[in-house]
């Protein structure tokens, strides 16, 4: 598993050179989206699908965001000799991280069979066994959210919040300034 991490690191380093030095802005938000995604799977091989899921969907609603602010404003430069490198790349980019999302897939547990029945450290056998002497609550699954994982439920609840409010400031349709233009008319 190392091994694909490291790979993962590289096509992720990679993809961050690239979208720092192309000239194309729609080109450099596709990089950024493939970096993200990369991180996305990472986080799949570590183990720790509850993140990669929250950075799918804030991965999602930035690229979203960040392709159509990029195609409002025609900032896109396309020309013909580089439309065919830019599709080749493209395919293969797909590929990679196709081939890395198979094999974060490929090593998680079966579905239906939790971690916790045969890893004997895991922290859910140290929550359920110990929780609520630790803790004191009355309701375990309080006591793991609100005193175990406070801070990791704080984070994501934050970020998910900060991705839809930022989603809807830049998709509304009319904005302050264009809502007094119009009435003005």
């Amino acid at each position: 598993m190392i091994e694909f991490l490291g790979l993962l690191l590289i096509f992720m380093i990679i993809g961050s050179i690239i979208a720092i030095e192309t000239k194309d802005l729609l080109s450099s938000v596709i990089c950024v989206g493939a970096v993200g995604f990369g991180l996305s799977i990472a986080f799949l091989l570590l183990g720790a699908p509850d993140i990669a899921i929250t950075q799918i969907v804030v991965e999602v609603l930035c690229l979203i965001i960040l392709i159509r602010a990029t195609i409002d404003k025609d900032l896109t430069d396309v020309t013909s000799q580089r439309e065919f490198f830019a599709m080749v790349f493209c395919i293969a980019l797909l590929f990679v991280v196709f081939a890395f999302g198979m094999q974060a897939l490929n090593s998680l547990p079966q579905f239906g069979q939790p971690a916790m029945t045969f890893i004997e450290e895991a922290p859910s056998n140290v929550y359920l066994k110990s929780g609520l002497k630790q803790t004191g609550a009355a309701n375990i699954v309080a006591a793991i959210l609100l005193d175990y994982r406070a801070y990791d439920t704080l984070g994501e609840v934050t970020v998910l919040f900060a991705a839809i409010l930022g989603a809807l400031a830049i998709l509304r349709g009319v904005t302050k300034k264009n809502r007094k233009d119009i009435t003005s008319q």
